[in-house]
């Protein structure tokens, strides 16, 4: 599920970014109405958003067939998918308004977010790993993502959950900024 939320989330903010600021203008004709570019950003992160905890929900529902037991906990998966969706759109928003073309998003891909997605903990335990990479597993907010999303359906893990928890929330808010930031540069140049 955790790693539906990165692909949702990021992938398609990416570059329907890219192609609406670029190819399409549709962003030049939004801000000639009374709308910024926060505004902007942050609609498009939460529509991005409101779809990736529609879609962060389909893996668990296809498990459940499958035999997982339903829990209590998993009513929380899709605000989970939604706060962790909203960060990664933002993060894509970003990497978007930093590409100069659309061919760059590849380097992205390979050098940033496959790696993330490897060691978050979705396939293996980080414990498994060497230190720098537990370390480094810790930073990424995909680890948090899949951690909670865990507990959620097998059982809560008190305040760790809310260190998790905050960890996406900052992560969603870091990106924001970054992405409304780097999206005023690119749309007044």
């Amino acid at each position: 599920m955790a790693t539906t939320v990165l692909f949702s989330g990021a992938f398609p903010a990416m570059y329907s970014t890219f192609v609406k600021y670029e190819f399409q203008h549709t962003y030049d004709a939004i801000l000639a109405a009374p709308v910024d570019t926060e505004e902007l950003v942050t609609g498009e992160a939460l529509w991005i958003a409101a779809r990736t905890g529609v879609y962060g929900c389909v893996p668990m529902l296809v498990a459940m067939v499958f035999g997982l037991d339903p829990s209590w906990g998993m009513l929380l998966v899709p605000a989970i998918a939604a706060l962790a969706g909203y960060g990664w759109a933002c993060f894509g928003i970003f990497i978007a308004a930093k590409s100069k073309a659309i061919e760059s998003f590849s380097y992205w891909q390979s050098g940033l977010l496959t790696p993330m997605f490897l060691v978050a903990g979705t396939f293996f335990p980080l414990t498994g790993l060497p230190t720098w990479a537990q370390v480094a597993g810790n930073f990424n907010p995909l680890f948090h993502c899949v951690q909670l999303v865990r507990h959620a359906a097998f059982g809560f893990h008190g305040w760790a959950d809310f260190g998790h928890l905050a960890f996406l929330t900052g992560f969603a808010l870091v990106s924001w900024r970054l992405a409304i930031r780097f999206m005023e540069r690119k749309l007044i140049l």
